[in-house]
């Protein structure tokens, strides 16, 4: 299966080469020409499997220049339940039900307790595997930008990665304090971060200039570097996230909850595109789905250009509870436009150029009415995210993060405006005991200072187990306390080649 850009470049490149690149010559991101098709049957032989078999399997139909047996290998020790640093659940990425035909998918049994374990655990096995095949030595400088759960996930999955090292940029203001820890007390000898003076768009556009940067990429070259991305931009990232909704469809068949064929809902919690887009790839896989829900909290720019066709970035910008959908230019929004356009690389690229230049653009005709067809979307206030926690704990003893309680609150939206009561899967997306002292506060038990010792009071206050990972965090010490502004990213990536 080749690759090509969502931006119209004629150019055609393989699986290896779009893992390795991460980002196309013309600014594009790498989409599939096709999708392989999931027919049933293959979902009930899959039903039976463990993750990292569906993983495999599922990965394989896209990367046939993987042999299944590197995939296999891949998956087994990514999604391995016994090693250090591995996952902790032996499903990976269970379903949790609540009782009322809900299931929340819960992500974060990874080793940074967030979904981005998911795709950052084989990652690297991905992307060394992929500079072997397309025949490159260089070592690989992996650039992220994150707002808040991305950046621990690739710091902790390229962690000592031989060929590689990686650099995490991040908000300086506009993340949580464990989040803030357990990246800048990251081990390994690879890895760097730094904090932003802005919100995490200044830095992902900081990134993108980056990878656009002809004049660097020529001086990286020369000191034996290439780059490329964590973030889902890249496909290697995108790729593990589809095999997720894929696997819970699975689940739900396996649990009884659903026949097979039968059509379910997933309400996901929205910012940068990348998760919600990765459960319109299975859709267009073939997987039994009725309707995508994207839910957005007080940024809620996705919900505005679904809604309206107009995608409108000219807004303010919130610091919310839920931190890591703070986001006003969702990046993987493109390669949904190029797949509703019918692959109109053109169009995708006026739409881009309009919103660098005037911050907006809007979409109509086909686009729009498909957009409609496959998506409902809702927001969520920062009251009511912390009304959900609370409801949904002393209803259930069940307790959610903020992000997990936007979908959730949307998914509630959703059913009283549309009577539709059917299976619905809430992607939940990080532990609770990342966010404390939203949660709390939620609780009814406001903390005055946020910091890792909230950790303790959220388990006494509730007598739910905190994840091993973040118990660990108590004795851990800042490693990195940089902090640059925009225009100084660029050194300081070079500054930290060099000081290779």
């Amino acid at each position: 299966m080749l690759f090509q850009s969502t931006r119209g470049s004629k150019k055609r490149i393989s699986n290896a080469e779009a893992i390795a690149y991460g980002l196309a010559d013309d600014g594009g991101l790498f989409v599939p020409e096709s999708f392989p098709e999931i027919s049933l049957n293959t979902l009930l032989k899959l039903v039976n499997e463990p993750y990292y078999k569906r993983a495999a399997h599922i990965m394989s139909m896209f990367m046939d220049d993987f042999s299944y047996q590197e995939l296999y290998e891949c998956s087994k020790f990514a999604y391995n339940t016994r090693r250090l640093s591995g996952f902790c659940h032996n499903d990976v990425a269970p379903l949790h039900k609540t009782g009322d035909n809900t299931h929340f998918l819960e992500l974060w049994h990874g080793p940074t307790c967030a979904f981005k374990d998911i795709a950052l655990q084989i990652m690297p096995g991905l992307l060394t595997a992929s500079m072997e095949k397309i025949g490159e030595s260089k070592n690989v400088c992996i650039l992220v930008a994150t707002s808040g759960d991305t950046g621990k996930a690739a710091l902790e999955g390229f962690r000592d990665i031989n060929g590689t090292n990686i650099m995490v940029f991040y908000p300086r203001e506009g993340v949580s304090e464990v989040q803030k820890l357990q990246m800048t007390s990251q081990g390994g000898e690879n890895v760097n971060v730094v904090a932003v003076e802005g919100n995490f768009d200044d830095a992902q556009t900081g990134v993108k200039a980056i990878f656009s940067d002809d004049s660097l990429s020529a001086e990286l070259n020369d000191s034996g570097y290439i780059l490329s991305s964590a973030n889902s931009i890249n496909w290697g990232r995108l790729a593990p996230q589809i095999v997720y909704y894929i696997s819970a469809y699975c689940d739900l068949i396996k649990a009884g909850e659903i026949k097979p064929g039968e059509k379910i809902n997933f309400c996901v919690p929205t910012g940068n595109f990348g998760n919600i887009l990765a459960a319109y790839y299975a859709e267009r896989m073939g997987l039994p789905v009725n309707k995508l829900i994207c839910a957005s909290n007080q940024n809620d720019v996705l919900t505005q250009f679904i809604n309206t066709g107009t995608y409108n970035r000219n807004r303010p910008f919130y610091t919310t509870v839920s931190p890591s959908m703070d986001i006003l230019v969702s990046s993987n929004l493109e390669r949904l436009l190029f797949d509703l356009s019918d692959k109109n690389g053109d169009a995708v690229a006026s739409y881009m150029s309009a919103l660098s230049a005037k911050g907006s653009y809007n979409v109509t005709g086909q686009v729009r009415e498909e957009l409609g067809r496959i998506f409902w979307s809702g927001h969520c206030t920062e009251e009511d995210t912390g009304k959900t926690i609370y409801e949904t704990y002393s209803k259930s003893k069940y307790l959610i993060d903020t992000h997990t309680a936007v979908a959730y609150k949307v998914l509630d939206d959703y059913r009283k405006m549309t009577g539709d009561d059917g299976v619905s899967v809430v992607v939940s997306t990080a532990s609770p005991f990342k966010f404390c002292e939203a949660v709390l506060d939620a609780l009814g038990m406001p903390q005055e200072v946020d910091s890792v010792n909230l950790i303790d009071i959220l388990h006494k206050v509730t007598g739910c187990a905190v994840p091993e990972p973040l118990e660990a965090l108590k004795n851990e010490v800042p490693r990195f306390n940089s902090t640059v502004m925009v225009s100084e990213m660029k050194d300081a990536v070079v500054g930290f080649i060099k000081g290779r």
